[in-house]
């Protein structure tokens, strides 16, 4: 049975969700941008018909048309395309009709470019979640003593497997393993994290499509789904992009159960291998989930204490706005939920590994 095309009020709602959920994670020009398209978004032309007759899921948990269309315009403000654009764009202010005429000439003038960008999905590399996964690093190391051996899940431009060439704040403790131009911050709720160094043996990550931070196109394309008003992390952005991009750093194309399935096929001696993922795995199909859970059980089992295996996740579950952080290691596969965070990691809520302090 073909697919049904998304009603006109459906694509409006989820606009109207997209806003909301904008103005909660501190984007007001995002959340007007999207209340405006809620309203006004017509048919008139072909951007409009195609976002209005979408086929499939349009909301913010589906297909996020709203940070399809968002990610499209932001695109050609940064590239230069759309000066009258750009013109109503952060840091310039701009009355609601006035954004709303260049986006509706936008929507005209670049009508091939926005089409071809609603094909994709957002892609999102937010650098602060590295806050809220360091503290699970530092259990890590402190239960083991070990160097790790990182393996990322949805790793998108791997800017979260540079996690520690940045510098931190965690609460009152500093961490960096050197100087760094990316100081990450968040809001610390909770006892301090274990102080402890961590080495980094060898990492690796995979993406259904991922970007390579030395290429431009690429490094637009990230940027671009970043929301035009937050200044902070457009430049944290750039600057992970740059340090990734001077380590040669690559994500491997590849589907995230068959490249876990070799990575969990080797042996790393007196090391410890972090399987980890942000906000990743819900978008695998149950039946992949599945299947990657029942890999990692066996991986554990299969684990030694000369060669312990580590799954840290930062992941959306049944709270709103915010992220659950779990971390189970093998032996013995003792899990536990070890903090929350803000889905952009604004905030890290930290409660700890049972008995380590």
């Amino acid at each position: 049975m073909p697919e049904r095309s998304a009603t006109d009020e459906a694509v409006r709602l989820a606009f109207t969700q997209q806003a909301s959920a904008c103005r909660g994670l501190g984007s007001p020009f995002t959340a007007s941008l999207c209340a405006l398209a809620a309203e006004r978004l017509s048919a008139s032309h072909a951007v409009g018909e195609k976002i209005l007759s979408w086929t499939g899921d349009p909301t913010p948990s589906g297909d996020s048309v709203p940070l399809r269309l968002a990610g499209a315009l932001h695109a050609l403000v940064l590239a230069g395309l759309d000066r009258a654009l750009a013109e109503v764009y952060p840091p310039n202010t701009a009355e609601p009709d006035e954004l709303w005429n260049a986006v509706e000439n936008a929507c005209r003038t670049h009508a091939t470019f926005i089409i071809d960008r609603l094909k994709s999905a957002p892609q999102t590399n937010e650098v602060r979640r590295s806050a809220a996964l360091l503290p699970g690093f530092l259990v890590i190391s402190s239960l083991f003593g070990k160097p790790l051996v990182l393996s990322e899940i949805g790793a998108s431009a791997g800017l979260n497997l540079q996690w520690d060439r940045y510098a931190y704040r965690l609460g009152a403790l500093p961490w960096a393993t050197g100087p760094s131009p990316v100081v990450i911050a968040p809001e610390w709720r909770g006892p301090n994290p274990p102080d402890v160094p961590v080495h980094v043996a060898g990492r690796a990550g995979c993406d259904l499509n991922p970007l390579d931070p030395a290429r431009e196109e690429d490094a637009l394309r990230l940027l671009s789904y970043i929301w035009a008003d937050q200044t902070d992390r457009l430049d944290r952005t750039r600057l992970a992009l740059a340090i990734a991009a001077a380590r040669h750093q690559t994500v491997e194309k590849a589907d995230a159960v068959d490249w876990l399935e070799q990575r969990l096929g080797q042996v790393h001696a007196d090391r410890v291998h972090v399987i980890y993922h942000t906000i990743a795995w819900q978008y695998l199909p149950q039946p992949l989930q599945k299947k990657g859970e029942a890999l990692i059980s066996m991986a554990g089992a299969r684990a030694t204490p000369a060669a312990p295996l580590a799954r840290l996740q930062m992941e959306a579950d049944d709270q709103k706005h915010s992220a659950a952080l779990t971390l189970q290691i093998w032996p013995p596969g003792e899990k536990h939920l070890i903090g929350r965070a803000d889905f952009h990691g604004r905030w890290v809520e930290w409660t700890g590994w049972p008995g380590l302090h």
